[in-house]
């Protein structure tokens, strides 16, 4: 993969209308539109697979910090979620917190509604670094937690409680998401 210096080499070396494109798409933060257009026109003349390209639109993510229009954060009052898990077609068995990360966001929490009749996941939020800071207070202190966990675990425990139904989060204290999804859970692994 290509140094932070040699992607900078790299963009500087494109059309002044293909580096506008990209940019347009991450101004408008379609990260994965962004990285199709730079596998496209990288792939077989540089190697620039996707891996790089992500790297390469996160330079450019950097690049325009505040300019770019964010997709707005998802609610994570309980209202809200429990009228989004209303929507969920299928009878709820769970609430579940999952991790996920990209090269954008880096860790975030995934909120789902597990159902039964038909199976299925429904997500109701995402809990990225900014949405964690947005809801949780000046002296709140998460110890050694990642704020992302904390305020899932807090929001997804929050609506589970109201649903009657349980919370799984099978990695709360360590990104993983790997971590065994709420089907594999036994009993003792919901509390």
């Amino acid at each position: 993969m290509m140094g932070k210096e040699a992607r900078a080499e790299w963009w500087e070396r494109l059309p002044v209308g293909i580096r506008d494109e990209i940019d347009g798409y991450v101004l408008q933060d379609a990260m994965l539109a962004a990285v199709r257009v730079v596998v496209a026109v990288g792939l077989v003349r540089d190697d620039v697979g996707v891996g790089t390209a992500q790297l390469i639109v996160g330079d450019r993510y950097a690049r325009h910090g505040d300019r770019i229009a964010r997709a707005p954060e998802s609610p994570l009052d309980l209202e809200s979620l429990a009228y989004r898990a209303g929507g969920a077609a299928g009878r709820i068995v769970a609430i579940e917190a999952m991790w996920d990360g990209d090269t954008v966001h880096d860790w975030f929490v995934r909120l789902l509604a597990i159902t039964a009749d038909p199976v299925d996941e429904h997500a109701l939020a995402t809990v990225y670094a900014s949405t964690a800071a947005r809801h949780l207070g000046e002296g709140d202190d998460c110890g050694p937690r990642r704020r992302e966990a904390v305020v899932a675990e807090r929001a997804g425990r929050a609506l589970a409680v109201h649903l009657s139904v349980p919370f799984h989060f099978a990695s709360p204290d360590t990104p993983d998401d790997e971590a065994p999804r709420w089907e594999a859970a036994t009993p003792t692994e919901t509390a």
